[in-house]
This record gives C-alpha cells, sequence and structure tokens, in this order.
C-alpha cells in the first residue's frame, strides 16, 4: 500500500516515511523525523527529531519530538526514538533528549492517553500505560509495563519498577520499587499490585518470593543496605531479584510504607 498524505499537511524535504503511513490533515512533519510503515499520524498533530517505528496511531493533536523544557538547550541535533504498536491520544506531548543525554526512548505496546506527557531524557519501556495527564519529567524512568494513573506526577530522575501501579494524583518523587501499588502525595507503597502480576502470568511461587521480598526489605527490621544483602544471599525468583536489584540502583531513595498504610500493606502482602 502506497503512503497516504492530506493535501494539507506540511512533510519536510528530510522526512523518511515507509509504505502504508498515513499524514492526516494539518499535520506537520519536521526535520529529521522517520515513520515506520503502517503509522498513522492524526490531525493537526506536529512531529521533529523523531523515530516511530511501524503501527504506531496518533489520534490527533499530538506532539512527538518537541525541545526539551530545560533552559541548557540551546538547539543541538537531539533525537525522540520510540518502537511500534503504540497509541497516542490527543494533547499527548513527547520530548525530544536534551544535550546530557541526546535522547528520549519510549519502548512499544504502550497507551499514552489524553494530555499525557513524557519530558526530555526520559526511558519509558514497552507496554506502559499514561492516563489522562499523567506527567513524567525529564530524566525519568519507567520499567515495562507499569501503569501511571490519571494526574500522577514523577518527580526528574525517579525511577518506576516493572508492574508498578501509581494511583490516581500521586506524586513520586523517590523510586518506586517493581510490583508496588502506590499512592500519595510523596507516593507510598499501599501494597503489592497483586493483581497484575496474575494477569501478566507471573507464577504463584514467584509471587510468594516477592512477597518475601518485599516484607525483608520494609517490615523485617533492617536498614535497607542490610535488607539487599540478606536477600542477595537467598535463592529468589527472578521477579524477587529484580525488585532487589532495583533497590541497589537507587540514587534518590526508595520510597517506603508510611504510619498506617504500612501496616495495611503488611498485611495484604
Amino acid at each position: 500500500m502506497s503512503t497516504k498524505i492530506h493535501p494539507t499537511a506540511i512533510v519536510h524535504a528530510s522526512a523518511q516515511l515507509d509504505n502504508d503511513v498515513e499524514i492526516g490533515p494539518y499535520a506537520v512533519i519536521g526535520e529529521n523525523v522517520k515513520i515506520g510503515a503502517g503509522t498513522v499520524v492524526g490531525p493537526h498533530s506536529i512531529l521533529e527529531f523523531a523515530e516511530l517505528g511501524k503501527n504506531n496511531q496518533l489520534t490527533g493533536h499530538a506532539f512527538i519530538g518537541m525541545p526539551p523544557q530545560d533552559y541548557k538547550y540551546h538547539g543541538e541535533p537531539t533525537r525522540l526514538v520510540m518502537g511500534d504498536s503504540n497509541i497516542i491520544r490527543e494533547g499527548v506531548s513527547l520530548h525530544r533528549g536534551s544535550p546530557l543525554t541526546g535522547i528520549t526512548t519510549i519502548g512499544s505496546g504502550c497507551m499514552f492517553m489524553c494530555n499525557s506527557h513524557v519530558g526530555h531524557d526520559c526511558r519509558i519501556g514497552s507496554n506502559v500505560i499514561m492516563v489522562n495527564s499523567a506527567v513524567a519529567a525529564g530524566h525519568v524512568l519507567i520499567e515495562d509495563k507499569a501503569i501511571i494513573s490519571g494526574l500522577a506526577a514523577i518527580h526528574q530522575f525517579t525511577r518506576v519498577g516493572s508492574l508498578a501501579m501509581l494511583s490516581g494524583g500521586s506524586m513520586a518523587n523517590q523510586d518506586i520499587l517493581p510490583y508496588c501499588s502506590v499512592r500519595g502525595d510523596r507516593a507510598k507503597p499501599a501494597g503489592l499490585n497483586l493483581v497484575g502480576m496474575k494477569r501478566n502470568g507471573v507464577s504463584l511461587e514467584s509471587i510468594k518470593s516477592v512477597k518475601h521480598a518485599y516484607k525483608t526489605l520494609f517490615f523485617g527490621g533492617y536498614l535497607l543496605k542490610d535488607a539487599i544483602a540478606r536477600l542477595k544471599a537467598e535463592r529468589l525468583s527472578p521477579e524477587a531479584k529484580h525488585m532487589v536489584e532495583f533497590c541497589e540502583g537507587t540514587k534518590r531513595g526508595i520510597a517506603r510504607p508510611r504510619g498506617r498504610a504500612a501496616v495495611m500493606a503488611e498485611s495484604e502482602a
């Protein structure tokens, strides 16, 4: 099938469009854009300095590869690169990298709902969901299959682990462990994302191992470094091992259960 470009769309001479790409009315495909086969760019969208894989669906009014919102940026040739089969709804903004790393990366199979935002230098995994008006500031890492609920915000340089779930309105300023559900202003764990793990095929034995790691880290009475050392000496499932390794890599600190929520989390886990 041939590429379809609406007569009102503007396509820069440097843009590379694969077969079966569709560019809607009044869309602007700017400089140094590469779009893979089967991708649809809806009306009034703007793309520049971005590489999109195959079968991405941009509903309309999306802004992809825009300059970083960073005073240190002065027009350097940075990029945004995303994989295949992402859904990008109305008003979404995905910014390209800053001079610090030069790139923002997004995996495949993600859904960015209306008005969600990914800042410069972020690393977004695959099958991530960002619900309406969820935002990730610059340099954020979100691992595979995490869910960022509506109006949630992630502070710059913060990491969110795989299959973690941020509740609506959460404000994360410390790293969120994989497989945890968190909530609140300065989001803290409120238990494990057991439903998410089961839906994604994590075995009951592995879930049991994750529960053990969670309790040891937060409720064993150890310093974090001592809890990590104890767990590393044990035989853990791959998921629990990932949780421990994620802790080791923290620079902003790990979000920990608070007060009454900690008691509830312990009982739920």
